[in-house]
């Protein structure tokens, strides 16, 4: 989804999205509860993952990590969108976010770029996408993370804020510094988009 170089990883969503599932499922139990389960995901909204990663970007390495952030949005009740993965590059970070932003995503999570190394860009980048920062939920998240022993969340340089009616969160990029910075932050994301949702009703 992102301009520039990049390459979207698909990973389909198990709600039933495709139409042509909804033709395999002759069963009414069945029907009921995929239709059951795709209302309470639409009620918390849609999400998007960014990873940025070169070697997946460019095709030369399987991403492991946006599987992960996508089967926790959804286990916590999200559509997600896809997984869109992109090099470590200000400009295809932000062209990636700024997309999801215009595609009308509710939350879109970033994993990796976070620490200080030169090619570690993703805040720089998503600093010039986001409207209005919400530092807590990053401390919240540098905190857990080093409590959990996920060092490089707790030293992540990480942000979250919102873009238009979008959440943006950064994540760490180890397995650890995700499944920790998931656990931490669904709640806190399920009380921003209703925030964001009566805004937009209001």
């Amino acid at each position: 989804m992102a301009n520039g170089p990049g390459s979207v990883i698909s990973h389909p969503t198990r709600g039933g999205d495709d139409p042509s599932d909804s033709l395999d499922l002759t069963d009414e139990t069945q029907t009921t509860t995929v239709t059951g389960m795709e209302r309470s995901a639409q009620r918390l909204g849609r999400a998007l993952v960014v990873v940025v990663d070169d070697r997946a970007a460019q095709g030369e390495q399987e991403d492991s990590t946006g599987p992960l952030v996508t089967e926790l949005l959804e286990e916590a009740g999200f559509i997600v969108d896809g997984t869109v993965a992109v090099a470590g590059e200000t400009v295809d970070i932000r062209n990636a976010l700024n997309t999801a932003v215009i595609g009308g995503v509710d939350v879109v999570i970033t994993v990796g770029g976070t620490g200080v190394s030169p090619r570690d860009v993703t805040p720089d980048a998503t600093s010039g996408v986001l409207d209005r920062p919400i530092p807590g939920i990053a401390e919240a998240l540098r905190a857990s993370g080093l409590a959990a022993g996920a060092v490089d969340a707790g030293v992540s340089r990480g942000l979250v804020g919102v873009s238009g009616s979008t959440l943006v969160v950064n994540l760490a990029g180890s397995r650890a510094a995700i499944r920790d910075g998931m656990a931490t932050l669904t709640p806190l994301v399920t009380h921003v988009i209703e925030q964001l949702s009566g805004l937009e009703s209001a």
